[in-house]
């Protein structure tokens, strides 16, 4: 009779910033996790990032399964720092500046569309 693994290795590695990815990619963890909680398959969320492998999604969903509030904690913090980021981009006149620029392109754009038409 064979043994039986009695643990199961979890593809994560934490890369320089704190996100955790899927090992040898660069999808992370929230990534996948989003596209779970949405309903998506582990099938399904292969076809959506095909770099990775469907063994290592079923690994970090069985993870995610078995330790819930390590993992709850760390996308609390992952949104915070998102949060976070927001705010500072928000509050940057130079990117305000740049954002009303872009705004201002696409609606010429748009209007000259709109004349080609007419």
């Amino acid at each position: 009779m064979s043994a039986l693994e009695p643990t199961l290795e979890v593809p994560l590695l934490a890369s320089e910033d704190g996100t955790m990815r899927i090992a040898g990619t660069r999808v992370s963890l929230d990534s996948v996790l989003h596209h779970y909680q949405q309903g998506a398959t582990a099938e399904e969320i292969a076809l959506r990032f095909p770099a990775l492998r469907l063994a290592d999604i079923h690994a970090c969903l069985a993870y995610f399964l078995n330790h819930p509030e390590p993992v709850e904690k760390y996308l609390d913090q992952r949104r915070q720092q998102a949060d976070d980021l927001q705010a500072r981009i928000s509050a940057d006149p130079l990117q305000q500046q740049g954002v009303a620029r872009m705004r201002e392109r696409i609606k010429q754009r748009l209007a000259a569309r709109q004349a080609q038409i007419s």
